[in-house]
């Protein structure tokens, strides 16, 4: 880091897939998986060396983000009757935390044979957040699982919404427009103009948002669809409402490489994010071009965007007495 702390990275591997994180954001920052001929190959979109996460404040790759991920509208949000306000960082909303979230922190890092956790104390006061927050995120892998178990207590009511933000691509390259993908639920939140949720739980039957069998992603990506044109394609969430209940939220499939990828997770939304604002001005690993428009999608899950202002949405407090415990598994495995 530019005030001397080293930056370690540590490499899981179950003999097959290979993962590796960082503790700066303890990020994701690469995924090693096999296509249908065994063949190993990079699957998420990440950067060489530190400089690069240091440099790259416009993606996000591969992060932990928050204390809350996704879009808060103005930035504000009340909490037992208190109103606090987020530091504007996406026009007039905040988005994953503020300016200086978890994604730019240095975490403490602990390894075991297995396992690599990440724990980091936010301040109470911290992007405008109520409460001291102590979160922990432990990376395993094993099977082709690479499992995220996320854990946090606070001192002060506070909201948290921590997820995810690595980028993939199941070909290695070229663009996500390809992948089949299936997200099994009948509901998603539209949103407005600046991409804040309505509020309303909106069907996906008839439209571009049916994902409830696989369907190619290009398909529909650039449809006449309100909803399309003002997110510039898919960066929504889908609504799942069950929280606390491992379940399966997405399939991801690449025909060419054989490479197919499961979501499951405990949290009740699942941001699915094409990659509509990757304009080529972010240079990544060995200077590919990698990271042009739509060349690796997220699925990001958490509770609902706007949680706090919305309350027909789950809620995302947590209180002094209270322990968040999430869990979300990234399986990669082949088919012929």
């Amino acid at each position: 880091m530019p005030d001397g702390t080293a930056v370690d990275l540590y490499t899981l591997s179950d003999g097959v897939v290979e993962a590796s994180v960082t503790a700066f954001g303890a990020r994701l920052t690469s995924v090693k998986a096999p296509d249908r001929d065994g063949v190993l190959g990079e699957v998420v979109l990440g950067h060489d060396a530190l400089a690069g996460y240091l440099e790259d404040r416009k993606t996000f790759m591969g992060a932990i983000v928050g204390r809350f991920g996704n879009r808060l509208a103005h930035g504000r949000f009340s909490i037992d009757g208190e109103e606090f306000q987020v530091p504007l960082n996406d026009g007039e909303n905040a988005l994953h935390g503020g300016p200086e979230g978890f994604d730019r922190k240095v975490w403490v890092a602990e390894e075991t044979s297995d396992t690599v956790s990440f724990t980091l104390v936010s301040p109470d006061g911290e992007m405008g957040f109520p409460g001291t927050l102590t979160l922990a995120v432990k990376y395993s892998l094993s099977g082709g699982a690479l499992r995220l178990d996320y854990s946090a207590t606070t001192d002060k009511a506070t909201v948290v919404n921590v997820t995810n933000h690595a980028y993939f691509n199941l070909a290695g390259s070229d663009t996500i427009l390809g992948h089949e993908l299936l997200i099994p639920t009948e509901r998603f939140t539209p949103v407005g103009e600046s991409l804040i949720p309505t509020g309303e739980l909106a069907p996906v039957a008839g439209t571009a948002f049916d994902f409830t069998r696989g369907t190619v992603i290009g398909e529909r990506i650039d449809a006449d669809d309100v909803q399309l044109k003002r997110a510039r394609g898919y960066d929504h969430n889908w609504a799942f409402g069950d929280k606390g209940t491992l379940k399966l939220t997405a399939r991801l499939t690449d025909k060419s490489s054989g490479r197919v990828m499961t979501v499951e997770t405990t949290e009740p939304g699942m941001q699915f994010y094409a990659g509509n604002f990757l304009d080529g001005s972010v240079s990544t690993r060995d200077g590919s071009g990698f990271v042009t428009l739509r060349s690796g999608l997220c699925l990001e899950t958490q509770g609902y965007p706007d949680a706090p202002n919305q309350p027909g949405f789950p809620s995302v407090a947590l209180r002094a007495d209270e322990l968040l415990q999430s869990t979300t598994i990234f399986t990669f495995s082949t088919e012929a």
